[in-house]
C-alpha cells in the first residue's frame, strides 16, 4: 500500500467508504488467521517506573500516585482461572520498574508455566539482553515493546532527558527478535504534533519492520502529566477518536496480514458501547482482558477514565464474539507470522518449549 493511499484512508471520512475498509480488514483478516479470538488476560503487577514518559500517568515524576509492586505469589493466585474463561496466555505487564530483579521474572514465568501451562506474554519496558535471554529460556514466548511512534523527534520529545531513546528502543526489539521472541509493538494515534503524514509513515515503519503482534491505540490525555490534549485547531493534526483508531486498525491488518492484532481496552476508553466489537469487525483478532485485582487495578493509572474490565463484561464479550459468528480460541494463539518466519529455524534457547 503506497504512503498517498494510506493518507487518503486516514482523512476519508465518507460512512460508505469506511464500511467498505472495515469489510475488507476483515476479509483479510479471515483469510489470514481465521475466525478465531484469542483472549489474553493482562495483569498489571507493578505501578514503578523509571522513565518520565509525558503521556502516562505511571511516570516517574508523578508524586502522588501510590506505588504498588504485587508478590509473585498473587499473580500466579490470578492466572489460575484464566482457563475457564478462556484465556490462554497470561500478560504481564508492569512499569520499567528497576525493582524487578532478573530472578525473580524467571521464577515467575518458571512458576506460571509449571502450575497453570499457560503462555507467557511479558511488558515490562526496555531490559538488558542478559535479562530477556534469561526470560526466554525460562518460558516466556512473547515481548511487547512500542514504540508509539517511528517519528524519532516526536517519540524523543515524549522522552525528556533521554539521549537516543528512539534508538535504545529499537535495539530492543532487534534482541528480541534474535532471541526467538514473539516480538510486539505498537503506535498511539493522536498524539500531540503528530500529522497525518507521520501516522502513515508510523504504518509503513511497521510493515518494515514486521512484528508479530501489534496494538493500535488512541492517545488519551492524563492530567498528572505535561503531555495536553491533541491540538484540534490544526487541520493537519490526527484526531485521537474512535473512527481514527479503527482506520488505523483496518489499515494495519491489511499491511501485516498475519500478525496478531487486539482490539485493545484503551478503545473501550474513549468509546463505551460496542468499542471491542467494533475493533474486532475491523481486523482484529485479540482481546485482552484486564484481570489485574481490583485493590491494584485503580493505580495502574497509565491514563484516565480507564474501564474495568469485569467479569460480567467478559461474558458479554465472549457472547458477542458468538453472535459475530467467530470463535474463542482454545489455543495460546501463536502469530502466524512468527509461525511462518520460524518454519525453518531449528535454533530454540536452552530449555525453552516451543
Amino acid at each position: 500500500m503506497h504512503r498517498s493511499e494510506i493518507i487518503s484512508w486516514l482523512r476519508e471520512t465518507d460512512p460508505s467508504r469506511l464500511e467498505s475498509l472495515w469489510l475488507s480488514a476483515d476479509q483479510v483478516r479471515r483469510a489470514q488467521v481465521g475466525d478465531s479470538v484469542h483472549l489474553r488476560g493482562i495483569i498489571n503487577f507493578s505501578n514503578w517506573c523509571i522513565r518520565r514518559c509525558t503521556y502516562c500517568g505511571i511516570n516517574a515524576d508523578n508524586r502522588v500516585l501510590r506505588r504498588y509492586l504485587m508478590t509473585s505469589n498473587e499473580i500466579v493466585e490470578c492466572t489460575r482461572t484464566f482457563r475457564q474463561w478462556g484465556l490462554m496466555t497470561a500478560v504481564l505487564q508492569s512499569g520499567e520498574d528497576q525493582r524487578i530483579t532478573t530472578g525473580w521474572v524467571t521464577g515467575l514465568i518458571a512458576r506460571i508455566r509449571q502450575e497453570t501451562d499457560l503462555a507467557v506474554t511479558l511488558s515490562l519496558g526496555e531490559r538488558q539482553e542478559e535479562e530477556l535471554t534469561k526470560w526466554r529460556a525460562a518460558g516466556a514466548e512473547r515481548y511487547l515493546l512500542k514504540i508509539e511512534s517511528s517519528n524519532r523527534e516526536l517519540y524523543e520529545s515524549m522522552q525528556p532527558g533521554r539521549r537516543n531513546a528512539w534508538l535504545s528502543r529499537m535495539e530492543v526489539l532487534k534482541t528480541l527478535r534474535a532471541l526467538d521472541y514473539e516480538v510486539g509493538t505498537g503506535i498511539m494515534i493522536g498524539i500531540p504534533g503528530q500529522t497525518y503524514e507521520m501516522l502513515a509513515d508510523d504504518l509503513l515503519f511497521i510493515g518494515d519492520l514486521e512484528p508479530d503482534m501489534i496494538g493500535i491505540g488512541p492517545y488519551i490525555p492524563h492530567p498528572a502529566t505535561s503531555l495536553p490534549a491533541a491540538p484540534r485547531a490544526r487541520t493537519d493534526q490526527v484526531p485521537n477518536d474512535q473512527v481514527t483508531t479503527l482506520k488505523t486498525l483496518a489499515l494495519t491488518r491489511m499491511i501485516c496480514p498475519e500478525a496478531n492484532i487486539p482490539a485493545t481496552t484503551a478503545l473501550l476508553t474513549i468509546s463505551q458501547h460496542e468499542e471491542l466489537e467494533m475493533g474486532l469487525a475491523c481486523g482484529a483478532n485479540v482481546i485482552m482482558p484486564d484481570r489485574t485485582p481490583a485493590e491494584y487495578r485503580r493505580l495502574y493509572d497509565i491514563y484516565p477514565s480507564r474501564i474495568p474490565f469485569t467479569t460480567e463484561r467478559l461474558t458479554e464479550l465472549q457472547n458477542a464474539i458468538h453472535r459475530m459468528g467467530r470463535t474463542i480460541s482454545t489455543d495460546s494463539g501463536r502469530s502466524v507470522h512468527y509461525l511462518k518466519r520460524n518454519r525453518n529455524t531449528p535454533a530454540v534457547p536452552a530449555g525453552v518449549d516451543r
